[in-house]
């Protein structure tokens, strides 16, 4: 009977301590589970500031492209004007305003 009481008893304190060591490590658990999901949302938050810091730097990149085209165009359109009034236009050698076109293609 001893024997009983004695094994009961230790059957009792065993699960209560099971029970507090479940319930700690349930709650270790769910601190990990928000600490995971803080980060989470911190890193998407973070990838997606610099993605966008990256669009308007691309942006920036292709206004300036289509603003350095256009004036390029410009130039092109102003040396043809240029080139179809040249009297010289026929002539086997360049002439001093054909050679100053020239140049300013280069």
């Amino acid at each position: 009977m001893a024997v009983s009481v004695l094994a009961g008893v230790y059957l009792l304190a065993d699960h209560r301590g099971y029970q507090r060591a479940a319930t700690a490590y349930t709650a270790e658990i769910a601190q990990m589970k928000a600490d995971a999901a803080t980060a989470r949302a911190d890193e998407i938050e973070r990838q997606n500031a610099v993605n966008d810091a990256a669009k308007a730097a691309e942006a920036r990149s292709i206004a300036q492209m289509q603003a350095d085209n256009q004036s390029l165009q410009d130039k092109i359109k102003e040396l043809q004007s240029e080139a179809h009034k040249d009297s010289d236009a026929g002539k086997p050698a360049l002439g001093a305003s054909s050679v100053q076109r020239v140049n300013k293609i280069r």
